[in-house]
């Protein structure tokens, strides 16, 4: 009997004892359990956080981008207008080299017209005056002559009274 309850009491304290240990087994595994599950959430918690300020960067970067382009368009817009108006000046001023080439070209004209009127005038002038010195010889020839002619005549008449 007291082997039979030595036994008995044997098994008792190693089933008590293997319980016991299975406990403290599965209580350290389920602490390992939480640890890792604390782990997981605070690795998913931090991913997450990295995610988003991931989309925050390729959010402001996209915004970054916009701006960039739209601030190129507008320098291209600005530039082309500049274009525009420097070509519209040089027109400008191209035409008004061209008026000034034909003012100049005119006033060319004019001074020619003005310098045949002068020389026109000038040999009219010749004209005329060398008409009036012609007609004014002509007129002491004839003054001359009839001077001649009347002493001729007188004396001759001096002459026919001596005769006589």
């Amino acid at each position: 009997m007291m082997v039979v309850m030595m036994v008995v009491v044997m098994v008792v304290v190693m089933v008590v004892m293997m319980m016991v240990v299975m406990m403290v087994v599965m209580i350290v595994m389920v602490v390992v359990m939480m640890v890792v599950m604390v782990v997981m959430v605070v690795v998913m918690v931090v991913m997450m956080v990295v995610m988003i300020v991931m989309m925050v960067v390729m959010v402001v970067m996209m915004v970054v981008m916009v701006v960039m382009v739209v601030v190129v368009m507008v320098m291209m817009v600005v530039v082309m207008v500049v274009m525009v108006v420097m070509m519209v000046v040089t027109m400008v001023v191209m035409v008004m080299v061209v008026m000034m080439m034909v003012m100049m070209v005119m006033v060319m004209v004019v001074m020619v017209v003005v310098m045949v009127m002068v020389v026109v005038v000038m040999v009219m002038v010749v004209m005329v005056v060398m008409v009036v010195m012609v007609v004014v010889v002509m007129v002491v020839v004839v003054m001359v002559v009839v001077v001649m002619m009347v002493v001729m005549v007188v004396v001759m008449v001096i002459l026919v009274g001596n005769m006589c």
